[in-house]
């Protein structure tokens, strides 16, 4: 028993090291496709502030090397992105024989519906947040100040947005998990509602620029998307209580 355990264990290994290897080639693959385009990939990246400037405005680099490096790690995060869907197909195929049948049921759509929020996510930051808080920034620098913005310090910043606005437009999906769970019920989620409103306000503050605006652009998807997964829960409940005996 001991010996068909240790094997058994080994062959999980195996197929870990094997789906890890192919989430990394595809990520690795799609990388090279995208190295020769990483300068007009990084100008789509900067295009929400470059629009934001004054005529004549431009970006710098302080660092000697990082014109070439800041470029290649926007295509290595495009490549990640856009490989994700792979990559999450590659966790589902470790992960999915050892699952019940109800539980595959549930997680399989959580997974898709995780990456596409994420997506939902990031594009909101980039097509609606962007703008404004680019636009705020600009407009309340002092005069005599002109914006030259450090490569690299947009690239970290924007990429903190992105994550902010990806994780914030996962919050179906936790309120789904956490009723699922049993950890909480639809009732406590309703009731919580005024202290998540306060709470998406405080989030708002702390991860975007300090006007009212941007911290809205984040507080009420947030709030939204939390009402979502509050109806998907309320249904999904409905949904598998049992129905009442007939006399």
């Amino acid at each position: 028993m001991e010996g068909s355990g240790v094997q058994e264990f080994i062959a999980h290994l195996v197929e870990l090291r094997s789906r890890l290897v192919r989430a990394v080639a595809a990520v690795f693959v799609l990388f090279l496709c995208l190295l020769p385009f990483a300068n007009t990939l990084y100008t789509w990246l900067a295009l929400p502030l470059l629009s934001k400037m004054p005529a004549g405005g431009h970006m710098i680099a302080t660092e000697v090397t990082t014109p070439f490096f800041v470029p290649m790690k926007v295509a290595a995060l495009v490549a990640f992105l856009l490989a994700l869907p792979y990559v999450l197909y590659q966790i589902w195929g470790f992960v999915a024989p050892g699952l019940y049948a109800h539980e595959k049921r549930l997680a399989l759509p959580l997974v898709v519906t995780s990456a596409l929020l994420f997506y939902f996510g990031m594009s909101f930051a980039y097509f609606a947040v962007f703008p404004f808080v680019f636009g705020f920034i600009t407009h309340t620098a002092p005069i005599g100040v002109e914006i030259m913005t450090d490569i690299e310090k947009y690239l970290g910043f924007v990429t903190n947005m992105f994550l902010a606005f990806g994780l914030a437009f996962e919050t179906p999906v936790a309120v789904v998990l956490l009723v699922k769970l049993g950890a909480v019920t639809v009732v406590q989620l309703r009731a919580a509602r005024r202290y998540v409103i306060v709470g998406a306000f405080i989030v708002g503050a702390i991860f975007t620029p300090p006007d009212a605006v941007s911290q809205t652009l984040l507080a009420v998807p947030l709030w939204l998307l939390y009402e979502v997964g509050i109806l998907v829960a309320n249904r999904m409940t409905t949904a598998r209580r049992p129905l009442p005996d007939s006399e």
